[in-house]
This record gives C-alpha cells, sequence and structure tokens, in this order.
C-alpha cells in the first residue's frame, strides 16, 4: 500500500475518488429561480422525521438560490441519465438544463425528473457550514419511485450503472 503521511488537498481528492457515490441531480424552484445541479455528496441522515443531507461548495453559482428558495429535490439517477448527469455539472449548459427531459412536481415545487429511480422532495431545515461548504439538512415531504431500481454510481472519476434502471 503506498503510504503518505503528507495530507494535500489533491491527495485526498484521489483517496475519496475510490469511494463510490451515487450520482444525483439537485433541484429548486422558488424566488430565487429554478435551477440544478450534479452531485454525490447526499446521504440519509435518520428516518424520524425523514431527513438528507447535501453538501454544496459555497463558491457554486448555485449554492445561493438553494438557500434562498429553501427548498431542493435529490433526484436519484438511473444509467441511462449519464449526459443529463454531464449537463447539469456544465456550467455553460445552465440556461438549458431542464430542456432535453420531462419534469414535474411533488409538494415543493422544485423540479422532480419524472424517469428518476427516486426523487426526494425536501424543504432545508437547516444549514451549517463546514469549510469550503454548507451541508443542507432536508426533511423530505415528498417521495417518488420508479417502477424499476436502477443506480449511477461515480467511482475512480468515471460513471457505472447499477440495477436495470
Amino acid at each position: 500500500m503506498d503510504a503518505i503521511d503528507t495530507m494535500t488537498s489533491e491527495r485526498f481528492r484521489h483517496a475519496l475518488s475510490r469511494l463510490g457515490a451515487a450520482v444525483n441531480v439537485i433541484t429548486t424552484a422558488g424566488p430565487a429561480g429554478r435551477h440544478g445541479m450534479t452531485a454525490s455528496a447526499v446521504c440519509s441522515v435518520t428516518d424520524s422525521p425523514p431527513t438528507v443531507l447535501v453538501c454544496m461548495n459555497r463558491r457554486s453559482g448555485s449554492h445561493q438560490r438553494f438557500r434562498d428558495n429553501g427548498t431542493l429535490c435529490v433526484n436519484v439517477l438511473a444509467g441511462h441519465h449519464q449526459a443529463l448527469s454531464t449537463r447539469f455539472a456544465t456550467p455553460a449548459e445552465a440556461a438549458a438544463r431542464f430542456d432535453y427531459d420531462h419534469w414535474t412536481e411533488l409538494v415543493t415545487g422544485a423540479p422532480v425528473l419524472a424517469d428518476a429511480s427516486a426523487a426526494l422532495d425536501c424543504r432545508i431545515s437547516q444549514v451549517s457550514d463546514v469549510g469550503t461548504h454548507s451541508v443542507f439538512f432536508c426533511e423530505v415531504v415528498g417521495v417518488s419511485l420508479a417502477a424499476q431500481a436502477g443506480g449511477l454510481v461515480w467511482f475512480d472519476r468515471a460513471y457505472h450503472a447499477l440495477g436495470t434502471g
């Protein structure tokens, strides 16, 4: 094993590229407008009340919109959503991100990808700042599930499809 006792941001990011993570498109709508971004820093916190967390860089153009709207939807992507994920991760595509897929709404009005493997519609209940990022704690108020499960994972800087979706 290659052991190095010097911690750098680059070394840390390289190590975390080995931590597989679900790929999600996080969306919002409200007074600050409709917006979305690709994120893998999402996880469950508790089921009572149903809560997830989403980590977001405070320097991103998305951050303030999510904070101002106070809502978000975690759209869990399936294997066939690679192009969608890339579009929502590319700043040059920001104006056209919602143009190519079918979007609906649940409770909060945040855009829900109609064929997402799962969608978690949330109200942001708390925000904590840590280093360069904010951690959004989000109470889940609505859920949508696809008929067939499927997943899209980011591992070792590449997409990997899981399941049948």
